[in-house]
């Protein structure tokens, strides 16, 4: 029998992303394709960078979406910053921080690690005791909101250290962009990357990237090459520039990048400070909920994203069973635990167009149901 075209069931998507996308992105992505180069998209580029300046709060000149999803953003700040003479502190406190020191560990630079626990933010004071035994550290990488866990660290003191000793900043704000305060500029972040599919509320498959001056001239003048030719970024520079021709580089996606503009376009018309703070009411109106149903959350209050609700599955309660059943009954998605959490943990995600009082109120009931039926 031949294939049939896809259709996907219509679901609610409240795990660790993707989110829900909102119907004006889907719109957008049916679009007509133009050609990569053609004068009208070049114009409709400069706007995204613009728009991804606003997100970022950032002047950078090098703010651009790398063409792949955030995984390859962070890769793209790794090794084009990095070689095998630099020192680089990597702070640990969940899944994203260990990604990050295999970035490291393949570019072959000298790795320090700092350790917080799984459900805290990265402590200050350990990354401050670090650099003043390990005076020859010259880069600092941290995670701002752990997806794994949904601990939100204080991006803006660990940048701060990390100046003080003169360390370049590298920022994984994949789950933090657009949903909780960040400010690349008035922080000092060095390099920064994120993913299109979380509070932007866009399809996967896009990373917003900004580089600061400091981080562009590292880029400019290494003397050997990048390891990956794709995610040179020296390369790509010539593809996003505003000056003059446009170089070739690659096929950008057209489409996807069409959806990442009206996706930033909602975020300006509603507003950066207005959308942190929509995210923090949803949580907390969700928060109040799950704690009426018994559920306990992994991270302190004062330490919590609200955009990523990790709580521990109560015993007895058979966690694939509820994640299924909410997915067959409600055609509701949460996330399941990762590493340390795996098989104990819920993620539930409130994340941009997800982040709305009828998907709170659908996930509450859903999983009074789900915890009725499944409870030991």
């Amino acid at each position: 029998m031949p294939i049939q075209s896809f259709i996907p069931p219509q679901r609610t998507l409240m795990g660790p992303g993707p989110s829900d996308v909102n119907p004006r992105i889907l719109s957008a992505l049916a679009r007509p394709t133009v050609g990569h180069l053609d004068p009208t998209f070049v114009g409709m580029m400069d706007e995204v960078k613009s728009l991804l300046q606003y997100a970022f709060q950032t002047e950078n000149a090098f703010t651009i979406a790398v063409s792949a999803p955030g995984s390859a953003g962070m890769e793209a700040c790794f090794v084009n910053l990095l070689t095998p003479k630099d020192t680089v502190v990597v702070c640990r406190n969940g899944v994203f921080g260990a990604r990050m020191i295999e970035n490291v560990q393949r570019v072959g630079a000298n790795l320090i690690v700092v350790d917080s626990p799984w459900g805290r933010a990265v402590d200050p004071q350990q990354l401050e005791d670090t650099l003043k035994q390990n005076p020859q550290a010259n880069f600092v990488a941290f995670v701002h909101a752990e997806t794994s866990t949904g601990a939100l660290s204080d991006a803006k003191t660990l940048c701060e250290i990390a100046s003080k000793h003169d360390c370049l900043t590298i920022v994984d704000a994949v789950t933090s962009l657009g949903g909780v305060e960040l400010k690349v500029d008035d922080w000092g972040i060095d390099a920064i990357y994120s993913g299109s599919q979380k509070c932007l509320s866009c399809v996967p498959g896009l990373s917003p990237v900004s580089f600061s001056e400091r981080a562009t001239q590292v880029i400019k003048n290494r003397k050997m090459p990048v390891q990956s030719w794709f995610l040179d970024q020296s390369l790509v520079m010539g593809y996003w520039s505003g000056e003059g021709k446009r170089s070739y580089h690659h096929t950008a996606p057209v489409n996807s990048l069409y959806a990442l503009h009206e996706a930033l376009v909602i975020l300006q018309q509603e507003g950066l400070e207005q959308s942190w703070a929509r995210h923090k009411a949803q949580h907390q109106k969700f928060a109040s909920g799950l704690t009426k149903l018994g559920l306990d959350f992994i991270v302190p209050q004062e330490e919590r994203l609200p955009q990523l609700n990790s709580v521990f599955i109560p015993k007895g309660v058979d966690d694939a069973a509820v994640r299924n059943y909410l997915l067959n009954e409600y055609n509701l998605e949460i996330g399941a635990g990762l590493g340390d959490f795996a098989g104990s943990a819920w993620r539930i995600g409130l994340m941009g167009y997800a982040a709305r009082s009828e998907n709170v109120a659908l996930c509450l009931s859903a999983l009074e149901d789900a915890l009725g039926r499944f409870s030991a």
